[in-house]
């Protein structure tokens, strides 16, 4: 009997598409963005993972202005890892898809959130922080230093990886403090941040990944590419581990009635 190749990784690569689309008041900026990102920056994260991961991964695209912005549940229910970036938008999304995004999250969906979606609403619920932190936009040099050369998501890349410019992100950032800590990054400046942080919620796992502003072609960098298409592996469940997590009566008979249950 020929044994059947595995399913593909499925993959949905969320971006708010604002920038890129001229519509932020940030006209200038908004420009350099749709010179160094002309199919959007969704296309240079996408591409980045199936450079990695080809042929076993499938790829589907989902911005903030589609209906559901993207993330209908029959979207959700076919993707393994959601991989979010956002800036100008957040308060525009529905807290109907948030919740929706935790509870698919919570059953096992992975998430990569990228660089502000660290103040994304799905973030901060999943976080229960406000996601704030330092920031200056000054073409600072970046390293990131990896500080757990055994994960999964640090391997095949440099040490440190270095990024000739990029936004400052600095202490203190506001997450709980992580279940794993991957990456660390220092700056020109001095500042420093915990720049690759797991997490885990439920059944899924998390990985939030600092570098990535904008303004710079950070998603065009080769070992940015390869830490997301890592992050994206790790974080993408056993098909059988995929489920929600529901209360169930206990049958030690702590619960009395089933008033008391949760």
């Amino acid at each position: 009997m020929t044994a059947q190749p595995p399913a593909p990784l499925r993959v949905t690569v969320w971006n708010e598409n604002r920038h890129e689309q001229g519509a932020t008041p940030y006209e200038q900026l908004d420009a350099k963005v749709a010179e160094l990102y002309p199919k959007g920056m969704h296309d240079a994260i996408a591409s980045g993972i199936e450079d990695h991961l080809s042929p076993e991964v499938k790829i589907r695209i989902a911005t903030l202005d589609e209906p559901e912005h993207g993330l209908t549940e029959g979207v959700l229910a076919e993707t393994d890892v959601l991989t979010w970036w956002g800036h100008v938008a957040h308060g525009e999304v529905s807290d109907e898809v948030v919740a929706r995004v935790q509870e698919h999250v919570l059953a096992g969906m992975g998430l990569v959130v990228l660089h502000s979606g660290a103040q994304s609403k799905i973030f901060r619920r999943l976080m229960g922080t406000t996601g704030n932190l330092r920031w200056r936009s000054e073409h600072d040099r970046e390293l990131v230093w990896t500080v757990n050369p055994s994960h999964p998501i640090a391997q095949g890349v440099p040490h440190p990886i270095v990024i000739d410019e990029d936004e400052m992100y600095g202490e203190f950032f506001d997450i709980p403090a992580p279940d794993e800590l991957v990456f660390v990054t220092s700056f020109t400046g001095g500042e420093i941040i915990r720049s690759g942080c797991v997490f885990r919620r439920g059944y899924g796992k998390i990985f939030y990944f600092s570098p990535g502003d904008e303004a710079y072609p950070v998603y065009h960098h080769p070992d940015v590419r390869r830490v997301i298409a890592n992050a994206v592996q790790w974080a993408a469940p056993s098909r059988e581990q995929r489920g929600p997590i529901v209360a169930t009566r206990s049958e030690t008979g702590w619960f009395e009635d089933g008033e008391q249950q949760a």
